[in-house]
């Protein structure tokens, strides 16, 4: 397996999911380049304020972080893509052309299914995923490490 330059976490309006991911794997891995970005993105949001809350939770901070849709610049060569569902995945394989480095997280690290979205959830359901989350980017960073 190759190192790769950027790791791009992918969600369907880069408000929840895809930022939280982003947020966990940079206060684990702080010297790689993160990065997220969403499939459906109208205009510029910030974060859910239930996703902000649970990392705030948790000691981390989202630093201002406003959603961005996925463009093709964003797919450069030496990026890992990793997708919350596998709709999403198929989603950027139809559309951008993209099937290298394209994986769902669960995938990625040897699991089956999707990350479950907590959007319109109670504030534990957004605590649930975000635990979740964690314990795949947990094994990403390890098969990251393995390379």
């Amino acid at each position: 397996m190759e190192k790769y330059q950027k790791i791009l976490f992918l969600c369907t309006g880069n408000t929840c999911r895809s930022p939280m991911a982003e947020t966990i794997l940079r206060n684990l891995m702080p010297e790689q380049e993160v990065m997220s970005r969403g499939l459906v993105v109208l205009f510029p949001e910030p974060v859910n304020p239930k996703a902000e809350n649970v990392l705030s939770n948790h000691n981390l901070h989202l630093n201002n972080h406003v959603t961005r849709g996925l463009r093709a610049m964003d797919l450069e060569e030496g990026t890992l893509v990793l997708t919350m569902t596998e709709a999403q995945r198929e989603r950027v394989r139809k559309d951008f052309g993209m099937s290298e480095h394209l994986y769902t997280l669960k995938e990625f690290v040897g699991e089956y299914g999707d990350v479950t979205d907590p959007y319109g959830g109670t504030l534990m359901d957004y605590e649930d995923c975000y635990v979740e989350l964690t314990r795949l980017i947990k094994k990403l960073v390890y098969k990251l490490a393995e390379e």
